[in-house]
Formats: structure tokens, C-alpha cells, sequence
């Protein structure tokens, strides 16, 4: 019996004993290939030398030291690198160990923010449906995944959500893309004023929606309005690039392909590989600078933020993605694997969409194409999917409830930016094959 609290209890885990490349290898030497990075995580595959060095070197001068009595050089140096190269004023770097961490900083820091500057009625936080933010209470009070949420809803601080951009779903065919981002604004708008724009903090979203809904990029001119909503009543605009950032989608920071600068940013799961528990939230000049002329203390911390061999881990990924070039990597082999899937898969009578950005790649599963009906919930055919798929010696992140926390099925494929064109073809046809033994055209 395993003493190990697993998060799903019933199920039987296979040892993870090795790492190499794109592969892992379980405790009787089966090879899987990670096309899904466990949790779009894994970005340089396993077991990167130049990553593990990094990490030596930082432990044989210091493991950790507690950031309320020193700054660290590998923290400086990552905040330094990060700053760099986000976009317009976001340049202050709050590191924390996860995603979930760094929201619920973004949370409170967007709360201070409006007390510092003498607007205390600003309590409100908007967020989409079918959103996911993390596990933590703030975190999953404002995210927008029902069956997340239901369980906790007495402990959860009141929340307000609004439509995703779901143009495969709700896009009317009388649209072009910008009436439906324009459509997608006024909502927002309208919510805004219903609660009182002197009320409202932030508006919460992922450039592209990852776990809950499966890689959903926004559509052309959709951040764009929603800033200019936001910048109207005088609310933040927060991006939660925990899962689509760092690489994911082709660019460091995913909100550069639309045009569009938040005021706070949350990263994680890409920036530090995996190799060491690191996120961060990334906050604007104007943010910083009311912190530091009002009180002068940001009323939030965790004992590991800054750790600094996290912060080396993280400096190290992000030095190999950028002089390996693997950004344009990211795109070539993303766009190879969405022109591949949808040239096996497009004809499936089960297959509705793919979709994506860069190596951030969903694939939504219906049981009637031309209706979009939605397979049958209690069949679960996401958990099928993983099964037979780690038969086939694939791993990738599917989900249930796509559209409400209870109906439709996805896989979320976020394979290494490593990956080969021969490596792509590879996991598109265990990928077909897994389809095809539990969905049979």
C-alpha cells in the first residue's frame, strides 16, 4: 500500500524511474513519449544537461536563503532576464513556486494596488466561464470550471464571469471574427457597469485557455477590446499565462501576439521546466511604484518565493530556449502538428476541432460533427483516451466537461519544444491510433 497521498486515490500509478529527451520510462523499461509535457510543463523534455548543471553549481554555493533577509544573484538575474523581454512596462518579478501561487499573488496585489491608490471599493474580480486559475482558494474562487468550484463554493469569495471566446462553439456564422470579439467586449462592459465600475479590480483571463477548455486562442482583435474596456472603467487587466506562456505558444510571453500588454502577468509550468517548482507574477511600473510610494510593503509572501535554485533552474531553461532558437522551433513543429492532425483526423466523424497555438494544441471530440453534439458525459472518453494512449506508450492531458464542467471531451497536446519533425509524426499517429481504438470511424 502506498503511503503516498496520490491525488486520485482508486488509481494505480506506474514508478516514473528515468527521463531522456521527449521520453520517459516507467519501472519495466516501457518508454512513453511525453507529448503533453505532463502538464504543458516539461518544455525541454527530461534530463537537460545543461539545466542539471545549472542546478549543481547553484546548490554547491547555496541552496536557499530566505528572501526577507537576502536577495539572491540567480533571482536578480532571472528578474533581470524576464524584464527584458516583457512587454511594456511589465518589469517587477515576484517569484513563487506554481501557477496556483502566482495568481493568488495577482489577486491580492491587483486588491492592494486600489487601496494603496485611495480606491478601496474596488473589491470585484471578472473571469470567463470554463476558465481554470488554480487550486488555491482565491485562485479557484475566480476561476470559471463548475465542477472545480462546486465542492468549495461556501469558502470561495464571490466571483463574476462572462462568456470565453469560444468561436468554435459560440462564433454565430453571420460574425467575422472582430463583431465577435466586439460582442465579447460589450459583455464585459455591460458586467463592469452592473457591478459598479468603481467596484470593480480586475478583469482574469489566459491568453489562451489551456486544462479546462483546451488550448481556445482568442480571436483577432479580442484582447484588444477587452483592454480597451478595461482601460475605460479604470480595471486591471490580468494575464494568466501560467500554462500558455514562457514559449508555449511560439512567443515568450503569449500576449505579444496579441498586440496586447496586461498590467500583471502570471507564468509558471514553462518557466522553469519542471526542473525545480518556480512560478512568478510580472507586474507593471505603475503597479510597483504605488506599492512602494504608499505603504512600501506588498502584504503577501511564501517561505520558497525566490528560491534560489529554482530561480537557476529557470534561468537556465530559458537561456537554452532562447539561444537554441527554439521559439521558432515551437511554431514550425506546431504548425506541422495541427496540419498533420487535421489531415488524418479532420474526416473523423468524432473529431469537431483542432486547435491552437505554437506546440499548445487541443483536440475536441464530438458525437456529431455537423450538430457539435457532445459524446456522452458518463462514458467519460477523455480517461479512455489517456488509458489507451498510455498503452500505446503516449501521454497527453485530456479533460472532460469542455463546455460546462460536465459535457464534452478534449486532449490537450503540449509535446517539448526539442521536439523533431519526425517526433511530431510520431506522436500524431500513436495519437490517431489511440483514437481510433477507442472512437472506430
Amino acid at each position: 500500500m502506498s503511503h503516498v497521498f496520490h491525488r486520485n486515490p482508486k488509481q494505480h500509478l506506474a514508478f516514473a524511474v528515468r527521463g531522456q529527451g521527449i521520453e520517459l520510462f516507467d519501472q519495466d523499461n516501457k518508454s512513453y513519449i511525453d507529448a503533453s509535457g505532463g502538464a504543458a510543463v516539461s518544455c525541454l523534455g527530461h534530463g537537460h544537461p545543461v539545466v542539471i548543471q545549472a542546478i549543481k553549481n547553484q546548490l554547491d554555493e547555496m541552496a536557499y536563503a530566505h528572501s526577507s533577509f537576502f536577495t539572491t544573484r540567480a533571482a536578480e538575474d532571472l528578474a533581470d532576464f524576464l524584464a527584458e523581454r516583457a512587454p511594456g512596462d511589465l518589469n517587477h518579478i515576484y517569484f513563487l513556486s506554481g501557477g496556483s501561487e502566482a495568481v493568488e499573488a495577482a489577486l491580492k496585489l491587483a486588491r492592494q494596488y486600489f487601496v494603496e491608490i485611495g480606491q478601496p471599493t474596488r473589491r470585484h474580480f471578472i473571469a470567463r466561464r470554463q476558465s481554470y486559475h488554480g487550486n488555491t482558494l482565491g485562485a479557484l474562487a475566480i476561476g470559471g470550471n463548475a465542477w472545480r468550484r462546486e465542492p468549495f463554493l461556501p469558502l470561495l469569495v464571490p466571483a463574476h464571469h462572462v462568456s470565453p471566446c469560444y468561436p468554435y462553439r459560440d462564433q454565430r456564422a453571420d460574425e467575422t471574427q472582430e463583431q465577435y470579439a466586439e460582442r465579447l467586449a460589450l459583455e464585459l462592459d455591460q458586467q463592469i457597469q452592473t457591478l459598479g465600475a468603481e467596484n470593480v479590480a480586475a478583469f482574469v483571463a489566459e491568453t489562451v485557455v489551456g486544462a479546462t477548455a483546451g488550448a481556445l486562442a482568442p480571436v483577432n482583435a479580442y484582447l484588444q477590446r477587452v483592454r480597451e474596456v478595461c482601460d475605460r472603467h479604470g480595471v486591471l487587466l490580468i494575464l494568466d499565462e501560467v500554462m500558455s506562456g514562457m514559449g508555449r505558444t511560439g512567443h515568450l510571453f503569449a500576449c505579444a501576439e496579441d498586440g496586447v500588454v496586461p498590467d500583471i502577468i502570471t507564468i509558471a509550468k514553462g518557466l522553469g521546466a519542471g526542473y525545480q517548482p518556480i512560478g512568478a507574477m510580472v507586474a507593471s511600473s505603475r503597479i510597483y511604484d504605488a506599492i512602494v510610494a504608499g505603504s512600501g510593503f506588498f502584504q503577501h509572501g511564501h517561505t520558497y518565493m525566490g528560491h534560489a535554485t529554482a530561480c537557476a533552474a529557470a534561468l537556465a531553461v530559458q537561456r537554452v530556449i532562447e539561444q537554441d532558437k527554439l521559439l521558432d522551433n515551437v511554431q514550425q513543429r506546431g504548425e506541422q502538428l495541427r496540419a498533420e492532425l487535421r489531415s488524418v483526423l479532420g474526416d473523423h466523424p468524432n473529431v469537431g476541432d483542432i486547435r491552437g497555438r505554437g506546440l499548445f494544441v487541443g483536440v475536441e471530440f464530438v458525437q456529431d460533427k455537423a450538430s457539435k453534439a457532445t459524446l456522452d458525459p458518463a462514458q467519460k472518453t477523455h480517461a479512455k483516451l489517456k488509458q489507451q494512449a498510455m498503452q500505446n506508450g503516449l501521454l497527453m492531458y485530456p479533460m472532460g466537461g469542455t463546455i460546462d464542467g460536465v459535457r464534452g471531451d478534449h486532449v490537450l497536446l503540449a509535446p517539448p519544444f526539442i521536439c523533431k519533425p519526425s517526433d511530431i509524426t510520431e506522436i500524431v499517429s500513436r495519437f490517431v491510433r489511440t483514437v481510433n481504438q477507442v472512437l472506430p470511424v
